[in-house]
């Protein structure tokens, strides 16, 4: 069989089997070194760019299921930490909650343990509670003496009702002047004040505490009222006396003139002195009245703004939906709190009432007004009468509460 020949055909096939070795198609046949370093490079020539790389879904719906498991987990134990912190903190406020209902009823028990002869005990001791007594008892007769003579028995005047008349005028008289002395040396309480105040700093020019650039300054001022009235004015007491508050001096000036007026319806003092000093102890009273008012005024003002405080707090609360069963403690002390404050209310506008009846009476003496006189100093000291001496018992009511407490 013959077989047709083509030129060259071995040599293009030996060529071609020997290409990748031939130096003209090397760089078409040899592969490259493979280099780590070198980032994926897109074949020019491919129809189809290779797909960027992505991860796959189920990869991000575990993690994501991961993430938000490990997020409700941590979101949980911070609910039970809050949860376990608020509980602790309402079982706290409950205990001191039942603490303070324990000591409302131990205070509730020890008032029932006081009686009022414990406090009329307590209260005739001392010499204020017995004047406070007498002066109750001794209006207490001129209100009837005023109601016998002007409405009761006007008209008929049989012996008895005179005998009635007198003897109750002789009792008036005798619980006047049996106040009097029991109020004598009242003096020395504001006196004592007066001497037990403080020294002023760098008041003194030998003290170790005055400043070198203060000394001659100092010494000038110490010799000053030795140059002016001598020694006398240099005296410490006299010093005290100047440097004391008015209210306190009003106090001690009327209790001196109190005193002399009692010397004198003793007979140890003429009586023109005794009028001169009652006349004087009057207007120290009307001044000591006026000062009283303005400093209940003052404390009026500030109890009030604390019970307007304490009332718009617990209103606030009421907004906010805290109750006494959400917040007991912080209840039971607004609750506490404006009681006593209520409390003090009452009792300094009872004080101003008596300040006011003081007031009136008076002026009835210190202006000499004789038309209803009578009746004007009857009312108002009776009046006066019942609010000191029922402030003063309360007083004394609550000391033997707060004894019966701590023991």
């Amino acid at each position: 069989m013959s077989s047709i020949s083509f030129p060259h055909l071995g040599d293009e096939m030996g060529s071609s089997s020997s290409s990748p070795h031939d130096p003209m198609q090397a760089p078409f046949y040899t592969p490259s070194a493979f280099d780590m370093s070198s980032s994926f490079q897109m074949n020019p020539l491919s129809a189809h760019p290779p797909r960027t790389p992505r991860s796959s879904t189920a990869t991000q719906s575990h993690f994501r299921n991961m993430s938000m498991s490990i997020s409700v987990y941590d979101e949980k134990a911070e609910e039970e930490q809050d949860g376990e912190t608020v509980k602790a903190d309402k079982a706290e406020d409950e205990d001191e909650a039942v603490e303070l209902d324990e000591e409302d009823v131990r205070v509730k028990e020890a008032e029932k343990l006081v009686g009022a002869h414990e406090v009329w005990r307590d209260m005739l001791v001392t010499s204020n509670g017995r004047d406070k007594a007498f002066k109750l008892m001794q209006y207490s007769i001129n209100v009837y003496l005023l109601f016998h003579s002007k409405i009761l028995f006007r008209s008929v005047k049989s012996t008895w009702q005179r005998e009635i008349v007198r003897r109750l005028m002789v009792a008036k008289n005798g619980f006047s002047f049996t106040r009097k002395m029991l109020i004598m040396f009242n003096w020395l309480a504001p006196l004592s004040q007066v001497l037990a105040q403080q020294p002023v700093p760098f008041s003194s020019s030998g003290s170790s505490l005055t400043p070198h650039s203060f000394t001659a300054t100092s010494v000038s001022s110490s010799k000053s009222p030795q140059i002016l009235g001598g020694p006398f004015l240099s005296h410490p007491v006299l010093r005290a006396l100047l440097s004391a508050p008015p209210p306190v001096l009003l106090e001690l000036v009327n209790g001196l003139s109190d005193d002399i007026y009692s010397l004198s319806r003793l007979g140890l003092i003429g009586p023109k002195l005794g009028e001169r000093a009652a006349r004087f102890a009057d207007w120290c009273w009307l001044f000591t009245t006026l000062v009283g008012l303005v400093e209940n005024g003052v404390e009026l003002g500030v109890i009030e703004s604390l019970q307007r405080e304490v009332q718009s707090r617990a209103y606030k609360e009421s907004l906010s939906g805290a109750t006494s069963k959400s917040q007991p403690k912080t209840s039971k002390i607004d609750e506490r709190e404006l009681s006593r404050l209520q409390k003090k209310n009452y009792w300094l506008q009872a004080s101003r009432a008596k300040l006011v009846m003081d007031l009136i009476f008076v002026s009835w003496d210190i202006f000499r007004i004789k038309r209803w006189k009578d009746t004007v100093q009857s009312l108002t000291g009776l009046a006066a009468a019942v609010l000191s001496f029922a402030k003063l018992y309360d007083k004394y009511r609550t000391a033997l509460v707060n004894k019966a407490l701590n023991s």
